[in-house]
């Protein structure tokens, strides 16, 4: 066989012309570290991308290929949401007030609807047609305290081959009865979802204690047994998000030498351990996550939302420590991982430092992945990796249509859009090779059947 030809025949092959750009490895320079076609072409097999490299030199390769002609858009890796609350889902945009306030008002009556398995496999499915609306293709959530719940959420995923990391939340105390676990149901549970759930297709289980006040001395020793026992599943929670919350810890932990120890005691503090907020930490705390390997999620949008504080991106990183953007949704206020970056940058500028927009797309592709060591599978467009992707027109309105040319650079369209762009700029969302939302379609929701038109 001719070797110019030895692809033409085969009915798996897809591809996809686009501005394309990516980060095809671990970088501390994303700013200048970056590979960008203007004019490239993807190719995909059986939910596997294959190949990547400018149209003209791989259309070669592939003569009688069938090309999806996105010429003029950009093609990103999918976004990776690293903290979400999916019961949060129909509290968005709740009144403010500051983080305890709004728990006891707000998330914890919403929560217990979660009891409902038919509601919640309802709001799975609208949770998950938002993410894939805004070009989010992998997400770490956090559940409600309920089992089915869980099961509901998983089950959703599992029918899009979505690589979703989702966690059964963990709590005995300071929160309604009707949300409390004990120490023991927590860990069986928690357990039981592990057997059923994790390396699940592509699915990944995460221990989940919601914050160390809802836990007991007790609950976090049996969950730190288990993660013992479990060491390639990952671990959320949250860690110093507000003033009152670190005094709250203190006195419920005076043993502990801060925030941070509570879970490093209980052997909770690992690579694979995402810490959601980290806003207000002391030193200690920074060198214990460089040393132990985890991670923190950068959530801006609720940062700002519940008056918590500025992260500091510029500290965080001298440490050495991953950082992830996050929309935490529904603290944060948009299931748009653009738009987020847009809160980002300036959470940046108030700290007096500048977040580069290829910097804060590293942030919720390829660095996000680079953390959770997921990298062979998500978050850039190398061979090998899972063809998870999403198409963006900057050109979706007048405005925008105003703002850019034909040569605007791809790091001045991301900028641009992480200010001005919403769901009408997602042209179409890809998980392993399939799309599963394309603009102008309107999603179906059945909790039974789990359809969301493409």
């Amino acid at each position: 066989m001719n070797p110019s030809n030895k692809h033409s025949h085969d009915s798996n092959l897809c591809s996809y012309r686009a501005r394309i750009l990516h980060f095809s490895h671990a970088t501390a320079t994303p700013a200048q570290d970056y590979v960008y076609y203007d004019d490239g072409l993807m190719v995909t097999r059986n939910g596997k991308i294959v190949a990547l490299d400018d149209y003209k030199t791989l259309i070669n390769q592939y003569p009688n290929l069938a090309v999806q002609d996105y010429s003029g858009k950009l093609l990103l890796p999918g976004f990776i949401d690293s903290h979400m609350h999916f019961p949060q889902t129909e509290m968005l945009a709740s009144y403010g007030e500051q983080l305890l306030d709004w728990l006891t008002n707000y998330t914890f009556p919403v929560e217990n609807k979660f009891a409902d398995s038919h509601y919640a496999a309802t709001i799975a499915e609208i949770f998950l047609a938002q993410l894939f609306r805004h070009g989010t293709t992998s997400a770490m959530v956090y559940s409600s305290v309920h089992k089915g719940a869980t099961h509901c959420l998983f089950s959703a995923a599992k029918r899009y081959n979505m690589l979703l990391m989702a966690g059964k939340v963990c709590m005995d105390r300071h929160c309604p009865p009707y949300l409390q676990d004990t120490p023991q149901s927590a860990q069986q549970d928690s357990a039981d979802l592990i057997k059923t759930w994790h390396n699940h297709g592509r699915l990944k289980y995460v221990i989940t204690p919601r914050f160390a006040p809802t836990s007991s001395e007790a609950q976090l020793a049996m969950l730190g047994e288990l993660a013992q026992d479990n060491p390639n599943v990952f671990i959320q929670t949250h860690l110093s998000e507000n003033h009152h919350e670190i005094a709250w810890v203190k006195s419920l932990y005076p043993q502990r030498s801060h925030y941070l120890d509570v879970y490093d005691h209980y052997g909770l503090v690992r690579p694979g351990a995402v810490f959601g907020h980290a806003i207000h930490l002391q030193e200690d705390e920074w060198q214990c996550l460089a040393q132990r390997g985890a991670s923190i999620a950068f959530c801006p949008t609720s940062n700002l939302f519940l008056g918590s504080g500025l992260f500091d991106l510029n500290l965080a990183e001298s440490h050495g420590i991953p950082v992830l953007l996050a929309t935490d949704v529904g603290g944060g206020t948009s299931f748009n991982m653009l738009r987020t970056m847009g809160e980002a940058y300036k959470v940046c500028q108030l700290r007096g430092g500048q977040l580069h927009p290829l910097h804060g797309l590293y942030l919720m592709t390829q660095g996000s992945a680079v953390a959770l060591g997921l990298d062979e599978q998500i978050g850039n467009l190398n061979p090998g990796s899972d063809a998870d992707f999403v198409i963006l027109d900057p050109y979706f309105d007048e405005l925008t249509q105003l703002r850019f040319t034909p040569d605007s650079e791809a790091q001045d369209i991301l900028f641009a859009l992480s200010m001005l762009g919403d769901d009408r700029a997602t042209v179409a969302t890809y998980i392993a090779g399939t799309a599963v939302y394309t603009r102008g379609s309107q999603p179906v929701v059945n909790a039974t059947q789990g359809a969301v038109n493409a």
